[in-house]
């Protein structure tokens, strides 16, 4: 219960905050703002997804939601913010709120400098060995600001210098949180129209509630590129970083980059190619910028990730659209000898069967491996529902499901089986 009343104090402080730094920006807009509510409600046969005594039990769901984007100008705002209350009837968990929210702003204070200030909320699991259930879920809000100065060196050149504050913070007291000083040197050269290099230099310093400190330093080489149907962007470099505590102390270093590669390959057809690989810790964005990575969060070493994604989305001629996705990843937690692979592809089909009504459907597949016990799982996930417009603003949607974890070791191993139905509203 303790935990539970941190979730629900933290939560609502991040977004009554969310809300406190959307007002400027919504004062001064033209753009309307869109507000939107749901209900839903799932019965489930295992809601704690457990291998034995699973337990039935009927989940509720109400939120609101907020998505506005400012019109350019001396300040602008983009904030994608959503709250939300849910509560058990059997009481197999607390009833308890939780929030998802992105927000980027800046405000241009002089010639060439520019704050800038984010925000971001997200559900992460804790441990992936564990069911994705609501014992093993926290919220992670990291905040990030700071100036930003450009300098132009002519007309082809440019010097970018930045210094950013960032702050990362778990709602359950055992988790890692962190501030972050982060410095950032950069230059750009603008070849032409099209085509850009440069030269990037970053130093950033993160102080964990722990005790312990992790310094990171990277250089890498950075471009950009664009075609007719085609953009090409990323960096390769070279990165260290060195993990200071009372009773131990880490260095290691290795080479380091990202890359993303969009391509058109018809009107309705396009292909978004990427990968990353960095030398980070738990309380870095990484998870927030791939929703398909988990942090071991027990672990607050430095660690070493790696992902590769793709995904292919396709529009046909009447009116269905189909999106394909894979990826795979991989965590080496240096200090500890510890890694952790996942690879995963999922399939979204989506085919209007009226003009009111759509049919959904989703296939994903997981694979996840663990080295300091030598074990794999895989997990499946299946559904398909119907949604229903009722009116301009108003719809219905309804799903079935099922969720199957296999393990090599049997307490992690679940069936679950699930049906939902809700309601979604459009205020304005």
């Amino acid at each position: 219960m303790g935990n539970s009343r941190v979730r629900r104090d933290v939560v609502w402080q991040q977004m009554l905050c969310a809300g406190l730094v959307v007002l400027l920006p919504l004062a001064a807009a033209a753009k309307p703002v869109r507000i939107f509510g749901g209900f839903e409600s799932r019965f489930t046969d295992n809601a704690r997804k457990s291998a034995f005594e699973e337990e039935s039990d009927l989940e509720s769901e109400v939120s609101v939601g907020i998505q506005h984007t400012s019109d350019p100008g001396r300040c602008n705002s983009d904030l994608d913010a959503r709250i939300a209350y849910v509560y058990w009837l059997d009481d197999t968990f607390d009833p308890e709120p939780y929030g998802d929210m992105d927000f980027l702003g800046d405000c241009r204070i002089g010639r060439g400098l520019v704050w800038r200030a984010e925000n971001y909320l997200r559900e992460v699991v804790q441990d992936s060995r564990v069911s994705n259930n609501p014992d093993n879920r926290t919220s992670k809000n990291l905040f990030r600001t700071g100036p930003e100065w450009t300098v132009r060196l002519g007309s082809v050149d440019q010097v970018v210098f930045a210094a950013e504050y960032e702050n990362t913070e778990y709602d359950e007291p055992e988790e890692t949180d962190s501030e972050r000083y982060i410095g950032t040197v950069s230059w750009n050269h603008f070849f032409d129209p099209s085509f850009t290099g440069g030269l990037s230099a970053t130093a950033d310093q993160a102080e964990l509630d722990t005790d312990e400190e992790i310094d990171r330093e990277t250089l890498s080489a950075t471009f950009s590129k664009t075609w007719a149907a085609t953009s090409l962007a990323g960096a390769v470099g070279f990165s260290q970083i060195e993990t200071v505590s009372d009773s131990r102390t880490g260095e290691t270093d290795g080479f380091v980059g990202n890359i993303e590669l969009v391509r058109a390959i018809n009107p309705t057809t396009e292909l978004t190619l990427e990968a990353s690989r960095e030398l980070t810790d738990v309380t870095s964005d990484f998870d927030i910028r791939f929703d398909e990575f988990v942090f071991n969060l027990e672990q607050t070493s430095a660690v070493e990730v790696s992902l590769a994604r793709g995904e292919l989305l396709k529009t046909f001629s009447a009116g269905s659209t189909l999106a394909l996705g894979a990826y795979a990843s991989r965590s080496d937690y240096i200090d500890v000898g510890l890694e952790e692979d996942r690879a995963g592809f999922v399939a979204d089909y989506r085919r209007p069967v009226t003009s009111q009504m759509t049919a959904t459907f989703l296939y994903a597949f997981d694979s996840l491996s663990y080295s300091d016990d030598d074990t794999r799982d895989s997990v499946i996930r299946l559904n398909a529902g119907i949604e229903y417009q009722l009116n301009r603003q108003l719809v219905f949607a309804g799903r079935i499901g099922h969720e199957q974890r296999q393990s090599e070791i049997d307490a992690r191993e679940f069936d679950e089986n699930w049906v939902s139905f809700g309601l979604n509203y459009q205020f304005r």
